[in-house]
């Protein structure tokens, strides 16, 4: 008879051996993971989405490598709550993270929510994140959690912006020590702090997770003379929209430079890699350095229409992703997580609910089964409607009373200038009966910090 002593001890071994006969055999290669993620690059700022003037080389040869996704969506109109949604898999309002995150501000992501670099550590990943990290407002203090204290290894960061600009930033913190004034501009240098780790400092032996959050092109924009030089007939005509443009190009060729590394070092085919935005472009697009492009969707950053939220994303994983694949389902930033964990062969953890699903069924051509729809909600945006659901084709937007809507059809209507929502009753009805639960759920799990907030 098996000894009570003895029995949670051998189930555990027995658990441990079946999730190991579950795994696919490729997973034991253990492949390296790279989020990249820029800064208010809207929906049609690369030339592999259409953009018609702005350069951007890398990118879109690593498009024709990978994947490109059309309906990819940032889970907020604003950065901090995308990024927590990626390091967690958890929709913005259940982490606390609801708005984006001003310096010496309360908000922050907390201890108890489980993030990627933390399990993958846990794991036996090496863990660094460079540039933005924007979740906390006490950043580099004890008082909040630091990128270390949500699994990092090694960090070189910034709380929000780089300062006084992209160019010579002077505010950036390498392991919980100031750095003071760089000589460069913050996207290569963000990079290149990410290629130093990879080449010299990391654990060779270890697989790798590397997150590398640039600030372009956000606000404030200074671009490196060798990019303005690539518009200058712009740079004559419309400087603003020239450095716009530049730093999108200055963000391709960091990103570039990245993707040379790991080929240098023999790391391509054994790393998945992810490009993606946190929220659409800033400002309306038609002054100052604000020039980002939709692509033609309604409403820009901090709007829930599409323009606000649809973003760029692209994913490459030798072997995994078919070289020039374009793929129409929606996704959404909360998919990162569950993606990556069943990539390295980790179980989601049981004890919360993720709203995320993992992607990896769409590399092999089949159908992605979502149980929760895609939610988003941000209590600073422009005009009534404060929240929004999506499902299949077609998308609600709801004010906070539920008194007032709009229904899409956003496969016939991207642009979505026609509310169906008295066409329609019973699709919003529909639509309705599945975003009242969820908003409810949402609120009841996630701490109040949202009540009484009077910022933006």
């Amino acid at each position: 008879m098996m000894s009570k002593k003895l029995a949670p001890s051998l189930l555990a071994v027995v658990s441990v051996l079946n999730l190991l006969s579950a795994r696919p055999a490729w997973a034991e290669s253990r492949p390296n993971i790279i989020i990249f993620l820029a800064d208010d690059l809207g929906y049609g700022d690369l030339g592999c989405y259409g953009h018609p003037v702005i350069k951007t080389p890398h990118l879109d040869r690593f498009a024709r490598e990978g994947m490109r996704f059309t309906q990819a969506y940032a889970a907020s109109p604003v950065c901090s709550p995308s990024r927590a949604a990626i390091l967690t898999g958890r929709t913005p309002y259940r982490t606390g993270v609801f708005t984006w995150i001003p310096e010496g501000s309360f908000i922050h992501l907390a201890l108890k929510e489980i993030t990627l670099p933390r399990l993958l550590r846990d794991a036996g990943y090496a863990t660094c994140h460079v540039g933005k990290w924007h979740l906390n407002g006490q950043f580099n203090s004890p008082k909040q959690p630091q990128p270390s204290d949500h699994g990092y290894d090694w960090w070189f960061a910034t709380q929000n912006n780089a300062a006084p600009s992209h160019r010579q930033p002077h505010n950036f913190v390498r392991n919980g020590e100031p750095v003071g004034p760089l000589s460069g501009y913050s996207g290569p240098l963000v990079v290149q702090e990410a290629i130093t780790w990879l080449k010299k400092l990391r654990d060779p032996k270890k697989p790798f997770f590397l997150t590398v959050w640039t600030h372009e092109p956000h606000l404030p924009i200074e671009s490196a003379p060798e990019f303005l030089g690539l518009y200058p007939d712009l740079w004559r005509n419309d400087p603003d929209r020239a450095q716009h443009h530049a730093n999108v190009s200055q963000l391709d060729y960091a990103f570039g430079n990245l993707m040379f590394t790991l080929d240098e070092l023999g790391l391509r085919d054994n790393t998945l890699v992810i490009f993606t935005s946190d929220n659409g472009p800033e400002g309306d697009g038609t002054k100052g350095r604000t020039r980002g492009s939709t692509g033609g969707l309604r409403g820009r950053k901090r709007s829930l229409y599409e323009g606000g939220i649809r973003v760029p994303c692209l994913i490459r994983w030798p072997g995994r992703t078919r070289p020039g694949t374009v793929c129409d389902t929606p996704i959404i930033g909360s998919d990162f997580f569950p993606t990556v964990l069943a990539a390295v062969g980790l179980p989601l953890p049981s004890d919360r609910v993720f709203d995320g699903v993992n992607l990896l069924p769409l590399f092999e051509g089949k159908v992605l089964t979502r149980s929760i729809p895609m939610y988003w909600r941000y209590h600073a945006a422009p005009g009534p409607f404060k929240v929004a659901l999506r499902h299949g084709d077609w998308k609600i937007l709801a004010n906070l009373d539920f008194t007032q809507f709009e229904l899409y059809n956003l496969r016939d209507d991207p642009q979505e200038t026609t509310n169906l929502a008295s066409k329609h009753p019973d699709k919003l009805r529909e639509l309705l009966d599945q975003l009242r639960p969820l908003h409810q759920a949402i609120e009841k799990e996630g701490p109040d910090w949202w009540k009484g907030y009077k910022g933006s």
